[in-house]
């Protein structure tokens, strides 16, 4: 079962209440479809929470394939394996969260693009509609066939060259905007460099990689120049 009501926690307790007392067994999947409440706020009092879930697609997921798992504390681990095997079957791309955390991930990283993006134009740096140019014409094209720290692999010999040639700046700049974590020489720069090289490429094969992404990007510009806006 899958709750789509809207983003009230109130409402959301009443529903998997009603959910909690229809299941008759423990092989029913309950999930929420919530795209910021963590799962922990509205199952903790259930009979069946153990069963319960969020699996939050984006829309319009028939054409954005991503949905994000968050179990609670409480969720079994096979209703976190079914229901991520459930979203494969079906073609989406699930990504699993290994603990609650406000916003998932989709939003806290959305909603840290568009915090800097207000700064900057609050603070009379750029206009708004250079934010969303920097967006539509530059960063968006990039990642839209891969993601930032594919993106840090392929920019120097790996990610572990990239920290080191451009993390003290990346740090001074973030220090700016209220928070920073130290990139180079961090226990974080090798799990997100080793990740790279299984999930995405081998240092040694990062130029094989660099041409697939050009190719991509071009075919990506010749479509965008026959649409209209």
């Amino acid at each position: 079962m899958l709750e789509n009501t809207p983003e009230n926690v109130d409402i959301k307790k009443k529903v998997f209440v009603n959910l909690d007392n229809l299941v008759k067994n423990d092989d029913t999947i309950l999930a929420s479809s919530t795209s910021c409440i963590i799962p922990s706020r509205f199952t903790e009092t259930l009979k069946h929470r153990k069963q319960c879930i969020v699996a939050h697609p984006v829309n319009p997921p028939h054409y954005v394939p991503l949905v994000e798992i968050v179990p609670a504390p409480w969720t079994e681990s096979s209703v976190v394996e079914r229901t991520r095997a459930i979203m494969k079957d079906i073609g989406q791309a699930p990504v699993t969260l290994n603990k609650e955390v406000n916003g998932f991930l989709l939003n806290r990283i959305q909603y840290a693009i568009i915090m800097e993006g207000w700064r900057l134009v609050e603070d009379g740096v750029c206009s708004p509609e250079d934010v969303d140019t920097v967006m539509s014409k530059g960063l968006g094209l990039r990642y839209s066939f891969m993601g930032p720290f594919e993106t840090m692999h392929m920019n120097a010999g790996g990610i572990l060259d990239y920290c080191e040639k451009y993390g003290s700046n990346i740090e001074k700049i973030c220090e700016e905007q209220g928070e920073s974590r130290q990139l180079h020489d961090s226990n974080t720069a090798q799990v997100v460099h080793d990740a790279m090289c299984n999930a995405s490429v081998p240092v040694e094969k990062l130029e094989e990689r660099r041409t697939w992404r050009d190719k991509r990007l071009a075919a990506l510009a010749v479509h965008q120049a026959g649409q209209e806006d």
